[in-house]
């Protein structure tokens, strides 16, 4: 019985290949694209993405074109070809306005941006697209059952751009570009009001703020110890008891030891 069933699997196995092989050779774009389709269905979509390739070109601007160019953007998805699955899919929102498979490529167009963005530390040209592109499904389709989905993978990104601008700005505070990093944590500040950063943020403001008014030329001293001052409020009204405590503390007196002796 066992070995009916193997030879049973092998038969099946070798008219797969063998059909694979005829549709490859085939110059028919409809047997190419409905071979494809059983390769998609038997999860052998390698084999299917060759035959689509082939076929896709014929079925341009045509209705049939719905189907083929759906399994063929889902093919390169499946096999983790974000940049292609994000271009076909898109092409296909595009090619069939009206098709009820729209929602889902729309959807499935913005994840294949979201899966390509990289680590925050690297560049984030394809994060950017990704928020974009999900921003404008969230609007278009408010109550799609991608929404949680879309909505989380927004949050993802975000948090990610965030970091990213964090860590720029904490840069040019370890490379002693001051003023560059006080004008970077500003921004930071405004544009991330709610980022689990702050308190790191109004900490390294405060630390360039001083060590530019500390090293400054003397007319500019004073105004710059002020800052320095300010940026120190900042960070104790935010939390008393920062974890940033004792070198904001020692800060603070430097910065009042140096306004005494201009006073003077």
């Amino acid at each position: 019985m066992k070995k009916i069933f193997v030879l049973l699997l092998l038969s099946v196995v070798l008219t797969s290949c063998s059909d694979f092989q005829k549709a490859l050779k085939s110059e028919d774009p409809a047997v190419k694209a409905e071979v494809a389709k059983q390769m998609y269905d038997a999860e052998k979509y390698a084999k299917a993405i060759r035959l689509y390739e082939q076929a896709a070109p014929s079925f341009k601007a045509k209705p049939q074109g719905e189907q083929v160019f759906y399994y063929f953007a889902k093919s390169y998805y499946l096999t983790k070809q974000y940049y292609l699955s994000g271009y076909q899919f898109e092409n296909y929102v595009s090619s069939y306005p009206k098709s009820e498979k729209r929602e889902e490529a729309m959807f499935l167009s913005a994840e294949s941006y979201y899966k390509l963005s990289p680590t925050y530390s690297l560049d984030q040209h394809d994060t950017r697209k990704a928020l974009d592109k999900l921003q404008k499904f969230i609007d278009i389709y408010p109550n799609s059952e991608f929404l949680a989905q879309a909505n989380q993978h927004v949050k993802d990104l975000r948090e990610k751009e965030e970091k990213k601008f964090f860590e720029i700005a904490k840069q040019f505070n370890t490379i002693s570009d001051y003023k560059a990093s006080i004008k970077m944590f500003e921004i930071f500040l405004i544009d991330y009001p709610g980022t689990p950063y702050k308190e790191d943020a109004l900490f390294y403001k405060l630390d360039s703020a001083y060590k530019l008014a500390i090293n400054s030329v003397p007319y500019k001293k004073e105004e710059r110890l002020n800052y320095a001052l300010t940026a120190y409020s900042s960070l104790i009204k935010f939390n008393s008891n920062t974890k940033f405590k004792n070198k904001a503390d020692e800060m603070f007196a430097s910065i009042e030891s140096e306004l005494k002796q201009i006073a003077k």
